[in-house]
C-alpha cells in the first residue's frame, strides 16, 4: 500500500507542471490578443485625427505656425519648411525631418517643432550669434564662433572686428580654427579687445591684430600667447615710441623684453 500511495504522489507531481505552461500559454496569448486590439485601435485612432479637419494645420490660420526666437533668419524660409503640412493633421506632419530642413537654413543654430494640440505646430528656433566679419573676394560675410558663414541681415547693425586669414575656399575645420585662435585672443586681452578693429589669424600661432592707439592705426605681431600682458606693455611704452619712431606702425611684440618696429 505505501509504495501505490508513492506512486500516485509521483503522478500528481509529474502533472502539475503540465497545467502551469498551459496557464501560462493562455495568459500570453491573451496578452497578445490585447496588444493587438490597442495597436488596431491605435491606428484607427491615428487615422481619425489626420482626416478630421478639426485637427488639420489650417493656412487661413496666422497662429496656425507659431515661430519663436527669429530675429535674423528668414521667416519666409523657416515657413516653407512646412508648405506641405498645411491642411493636413498635425499627427501626420514628420517632426524630425522638419526639424532637419530647419537646421538647414543659414543663421538657424537649433530648432525643435512639437504639436500644439488641437490643431498647431509650434517651432523654436535658437540662431547663430556672429562673432567677426569675414572678406571672401568682393563680398563681407559675418563668421560665427563654430567657423559657420552668415550672410548679413538687411537693415542690421554690427559691431565686430574683421577676421582675416579666410578664403572662400577654407574648410569649415580651418574657419573654426582661425575663429577660435580670435576668441582667445580677446578673451585674454579682456577690455582692452575693444581697441581691435582687425584680427589675422592666418597662423593661428602667429596672431597679429590691427589696433587703434591714440588715433594711429597700428599693426602689433603678437604671436600666440600673453596677448593681453604684451599689449599692455605696448600702451605704456607707446608714448615713447611715437616720439622717437613717428613712421612706424608695425610692432612686434612676441619678445617678452623688447618691442621691435618693423618696416
Amino acid at each position: 500500500m505505501a509504495r501505490e500511495t508513492k506512486t500516485r504522489q509521483t503522478t500528481r507531481q509529474t502533472k502539475k507542471p503540465s497545467g502551469i505552461r498551459w496557464r501560462l500559454w493562455l495568459i500570453l496569448a491573451g496578452l497578445g490578443l490585447a496588444c493587438a486590439s490597442t495597436a488596431v485601435a491605435a491606428m484607427k485612432l491615428r487615422d481619425y485625427l489626420a482626416a478630421d479637419p478639426r485637427y488639420a494645420l489650417s493656412a487661413d490660420r496666422r497662429d496656425a505656425l507659431a515661430i519663436d526666437g527669429l530675429r535674423y533668419a528668414s521667416q519666409s524660409k523657416v515657413r516653407h519648411v512646412f508648405d506641405a503640412d498645411f491642411g493636413h493633421g498635425i499627427l501626420t506632419v514628420p517632426l524630425a525631418e522638419r526639424r532637419r530642413r530647419l537646421l538647414a537654413i543659414d543663421w538657424v543654430e537649433d530648432a525643435s517643432v512639437s504639436r500644439v494640440w488641437p490643431d498647431r505646430l509650434m517651432v523654436r528656433i535658437i540662431e547663430r550669434r556672429p562673432v567677426a566679419f569675414v572678406y571672401l573676394g568682393s563680398t563681407v560675410a559675418l563668421i560665427d564662433a563654430e567657423g559657420v558663414l552668415l550672410e548679413p541681415p538687411p537693415q542690421a547693425t554690427f559691431s565686430f572686428p574683421v577676421l582675416s586669414g579666410i578664403r572662400e575656399d577654407s574648410t569649415e575645420a580651418t574657419r573654426r580654427e582661425r575663429v577660435r585662435a580670435m576668441l582667445r585672443l580677446e578673451d585674454e586681452m579682456g577690455y582692452l579687445a575693444k581697441d581691435i578693429s582687425e584680427v589675422d589669424a592666418s597662423d593661428p600661432e602667429d596672431v597679429r591684430i590691427v589696433v587703434q592707439v591714440d588715433r594711429q592705426t597700428v599693426s602689433l605681431l603678437l604671436g600666440d600667447s600673453n596677448y593681453g600682458r604684451r599689449y599692455q606693455n605696448f600702451l605704456g611704452h607707446f608714448p615713447e615710441i611715437a616720439q622717437r619712431l613717428p613712421r612706424a606702425r608695425t610692432f612686434d611684440l612676441r619678445l617678452e623684453d623688447r618691442i621691435t618696429a618693423k618696416d
